[in-house]
């Protein structure tokens, strides 16, 4: 046994792929011995002792039945076997940072991350499985999800069984395999490995022919990884797209200490030492508590991933919710909503985001007192930058090339740079006459014949609106497909056309209708769509004669609606407001499975369509109050349509009915009826009938009368509450999405609406009783909707009859079926 190098002084009983030198089970690793370390073969199993003194270090369990035999597998697998040639112990069971071909990882095993290159030793990163998710932490805090990747695909909600990798992809299966819940298509190939690395990224590896690729790296973006640039340490993406540049943000300087530290440029404050401490042997109190502000535009990784532990308070009450606690180091506090955000437990990086919005801003917990001591972490452990020293011994093997043996292993890394953050503008490489269809991501291209042939010359049609109509179409395949004709496109050249339609085939999740090709042939614009067959929720929801919508069948649809458009909001790489969530646009698969339709696609619009979108830009009944304000249009604008739509799952019946289909509250005969309250007379305002029998306690009023009594008080009060905390007139009181799927699956609390932000639906529905009056005199029995032109009216101290209004007409801006 022979060293590569001159200092290496850790070594490992370590099973390794030698074409590529890739380390994917290790025994010992919180445990390596030194050159005169011996691994032994008994009945009983393996052990592995330091020859000096015969101390221990790492053995196999008990195992019941004696050892007849050690094996090693083509695909890495290191066995004990029996007499019988019966597998008594296997490698692939045991699991520390990698998994390959043949091996799966169960709900319930962890892949945790080493120290470094050449320690082994447990580190802080851990990959682990929950019910429907891949999710990697850094001490017990998530910062990066599968789901949330692009390149994967949500198929069920089934309960996650285990994960396995195969020459195709990457696999969440079911408990008993018999569904696959969530996957990732990868290029073919002979072997790979699945490593959570110690730099904190989970890397899909193939290789092939001799050759080695990385087929995936997540999270991709490294400043989402938690120790980056260490505590507290500020990381920047840097323009040339090599390692991202790690610097101490204001107020902080580098540490003499470590260079790799950030301390308060003040030497008077001190940074916290958690619990187990206190700085200078002081108890902690108020009074010695100050916090140093990070500024806007910086962010904290956990924050995606972590609910605010309140809502609606002042900055003031959020820092002192952290002042006192020892595991509180932070708070970061959004001025809109009054969120409070505290980091517990540990502090790693921060992030600062160039394009963020001036809502959000971090503060730093410190003492006033002594220095901190910045080269110890909460246990007194020095802290730094990984050693990158490192090699394995080699050894030969056959077939896959798989080594067993006593190594040290080196790998150059390159590690996150610290220094000053320079700002400049990369230069564009591309060119205009770039071929359209090498631009990465596009889904399949079709013929303009193909889709002639396919929908049988545009015979069937199934939705039409202002993005063009809707066609029914069979591949050669027998694939069903909705093919969509864009009308009146607003792009001007293939190569825009295309790049637009690539980032949206390249937003995948089980919630969204999947954008499976399209056409660009000379001024032909079409998308193919995958195809539902029961078409889109108001057919099902509203249209009378046929089968009613069953409450579970209801919750199911709102639950797939949210979590669509949840992950527009935040899973996508780029945020999508959809701006037209309505019934039309939720499309209905098997089992009533709800998926969005028709998001994305606002930059197709034509000059004249865009015109719209500058004013508003959505349908009659679901547009948000700052649609026609001066407000900002964001996420909270579809938040406040959605609660809109719950109100119509609740009811059965359209919030704002056309006269002609005009029913009492209590006719059961149609689904599109209005409802009348017992306080007006005649057509009513849904919404505002909702929030009056809300206050009343009387929920089960609101219920679709079809139901028939299927449905409890709680949980038409759910969805109620709900839908009315959505509707909230300021933007920022509305929850987000997140936070709308969490209080209707029961984790999180139900929120009380708050009344003094609901009065304008009071306004809207006088107004439209006495306008639907004028309308009846008038013999006229069309569609309408109010909304005010400017600055959305308080009831209080201000008369409506000085408020102009617009009317709406029920033409629909967006958004084909």
């Amino acid at each position: 046994m022979s060293s590569p190098g001159t200092q290496q002084t850790r070594f490992y009983l370590c099973v390794i792929h030698s074409e590529s030198n890739t380390i994917i089970w290790s025994a010992n690793g919180d445990a390596p011995v030194s050159t005169s370390g011996k691994m032994s073969l008994t009945s009983s199993g393996i052990t592995i002792t330091e020859e000096d003194d015969g101390n221990l270090k790492w053995s196999t369990p008990f195992l019941g039945l004696p050892v007849s035999a050690l094996q090693l597998t083509e695909g890495g697998n290191l066995l004990l076997l029996d007499q019988s040639n019966t597998s008594l112990w296997e490698s692939y069971n045991q699991p520390t940072d990698t998994i390959v071909i043949g091996q799966s990882l169960p709900a319930g095993k962890l892949l945790f991350s080493s120290v470094s290159d050449d320690d082994l030793s447990k580190g802080d990163y851990s990959l682990t499985l929950t019910a429907s998710d891949a999710i990697l932490q850094w001490r017990n805090l998530t910062y990066w999800k599968l789901s949330m990747e692009a390149k994967a695909v949500t198929n069920t909600y089934y309960a996650v069984g285990y994960m396995t990798v195969n020459e195709t992809g990457l696999f969440l299966f079911s408990q008993n395999g018999s569904a696959i819940v969530i996957s990732m298509n990868l290029s073919p190939s002979g072997f790979r490995t699945v490593k959570l690395d110690y730099s904190g990224q989970f890397i899909i590896t193939s290789f092939m022919q001799g050759k080695q690729n990385q087929d995936f790296i997540g999270p991709s973006d490294a400043c989402k990884i938690p120790y980056i640039c260490s505590r507290l340490g500020l990381c920047t993406n840097s323009d040339s797209q090599t390692a991202p540049v790690c610097s101490c943000p204001s107020n902080f300087i580098v540490s003499s200490q470590n260079s790799s530290h950030c301390v308060p440029s003040d030497s008077s404050y001190s940074l916290p030492l958690g619990c187990n401490t206190t700085n200078d042997n002081r108890p902690i109190n108020s009074s010695s508590v100050s916090y140093m502000r990070l500024g806007y535009g910086i962010d904290y990784f956990a924050n995606d991933f972590i609910m605010p532990i309140r809502y609606g308070i002042n900055l003031s009450v959020c820092q002192d919710l952290c002042s006192g606690d020892c595991t509180c180091f932070g708070v970061f506090y959004k001025n809109s909503s009054g969120s409070c955000y505290i980091l517990l437990n540990n502090l790693g990086s921060i992030i600062l985001r160039r394009l963020a919005s001036s809502d959000q801003i971090g503060y730093i917990k410190v003492f006033i007192g002594p220095k901190y001591r910045a080269n110890t972490d909460l246990n007194g452990r020095t802290l730094g930058f990984p050693l990158v020293a490192v090699v394995l011994l080699p050894s030969t093997g056959l077939c896959l090339l798989i080594t067993l043996g006593f190594i040290l292993w080196r790998r150059s890394r390159v590690p996150a740079r610290w220094g000053k953050v320079k700002s400049s503008q990369s230069n564009s490489t591309s060119s205009a006459d770039l071929d359209v269809f090498s631009i990465p991501g596009l889904p399949t291209m079709f013929e303009y014949e193909e889709l002639e042939a396919a929908t049988e010359n545009f015979k069937i049609q199934v939705g039409s609106g202002g993005f063009g109509s809707v066609y029914k179409g069979i591949l050669p395949d027998k694939t069903l497909v909705a093919v969509k004709k864009i009308n009146n496109l607003g792009i001007d050249g293939k190569k825009d056309f295309c790049t637009e339609i690539a980032v949206i085939g390249n937003i995948h999740h089980v919630n969204l209708v999947k954008l499976k090709g399209y056409c660009a042939q000379g001024r032909h614009r079409l998308l193919v769509y995958e195809y539902m067959n029961r078409g889109s929720l108001d057919r099902s929801l509203f249209a009378g004669g046929g089968p009613v919508l069953e409450w579970q069948e209801r919750v199911e649809i709102a639950l797939g609606a949210a979590r669509g458009l949840a992950y527009l909001h935040s899973g996508c790489e780029h945020k999508i407001i959809h701006c037209d969530i309505k019934p039309e646009n939720i499309l209905l698969h098997d089992q009533f499975q709800a998926k969005l339709s028709d998001f994305g696609l606002s930059k197709l619009l034509s000059p004249e369509q865009s015109s719209h979108f500058t004013t508003m830009r959505g349908t009659r009944g679901y547009l948000a109050p700052e649609w026609l304000t001066s407000s900002a249009i964001s996420e909270k604008t579809d938040v406040y349509s959605f609660g809109m739509v719950l109100l119509e799952i609740v009811s059965g019946r359209k919030n704002c009915p056309s006269r002609s289909r005009s029913h009492s509250l209590d006719d059961s005969s149609s689904a599109g009826g209005c409802s009348s309250s017992s306080s007006t007379q005649g057509l009513v305002y849904f919404p505002l009938f909702a929030l009056e029998m809300h206050e009343q306690k009387r929920y089960l009023e609101l219920a679709d009368p079809r139901l028939e009594g299927r449905v409890t008080f709680d949980e038409v009060e759910k969805f109620v509450r709900v839908a009315l905390c959505c509707v909230h007139e300021e933007p920022s009181r509305r929850p987000n999405m997140a936070t709308v799927i969490g209080m209707l699956e029961g984790e999180i609390p139900l929120s009380d609406p708050r009344l003094e932000s609901l009065h304008f639906l009071r306004f809207y529905g006088h107004r439209f009783a006495e306008a639907s009056t004028i309308e009846e005199s008038r013999g006229q029995q069309n569609d309408f909707a109010f909304y005010p032109q400017e600055s959305t009216p308080q009831l209080s101290g201000r008369s409506a009859s000085n408020t102009c209004f617009s009317y709406i007409s029920s033409q629909q801006i967006s958004g084909p079926r």
